[in-house]
């Protein structure tokens, strides 16, 4: 986990009806590319990772969770269609897509996951490592 200060992140959808905060440390990114995540975003995702006890929700008005596996659910806002957290069923962590951290610059870039799902029509041109899944 990576955290610049001990200012906390905060984040939500494009509309605003959900909003968050993560009072403790945050992973820096990782970009995944597995189907479900293309669905999800249209291209692969980025996504940081806090320990759900360091996250609260300060507003969930319109919060919807959909089971995407056996495993785990995607948190995204029903009226914009903001992609937000993923989670494991009863896991300690969420992962929060950096596209909705008000400030993603306080984290970095680490690594591409499941870079054996990425289509054909993109390339990765950076140094990052890069793993056929979860790191």
């Amino acid at each position: 986990m990576t955290q610049s200060s001990d200012k906390p992140h905060t984040g939500g959808c494009y509309c605003g009806q959900v909003r968050f905060e993560v009072q403790g440390q945050m992973r820096d990114a990782v970009f995944c590319h597995c189907g479900q995540c293309r669905k999800m975003t249209g291209f692969h995702m980025a996504a940081s990772v806090a320990r759900a006890k360091d996250f609260r929700l300060l507003e969930d008005q319109s919060l919807t969770w959909f089971r995407s596996s056996e495993q785990a659910e995607r948190g995204f806002c029903q009226t914009c269609g903001t992609p937000l957290f993923w989670c494991e069923i009863g896991g300690e962590t969420l992962a929060i897509t950096m596209g909705s951290l008000d400030e993603p610059d306080r984290l970095k870039s680490r690594a591409h996951i499941f870079v054996q799902d990425k289509p054909n029509w993109y390339d990765l041109c950076d140094d990052l490592p890069k793993y056929p899944v979860l790191d």
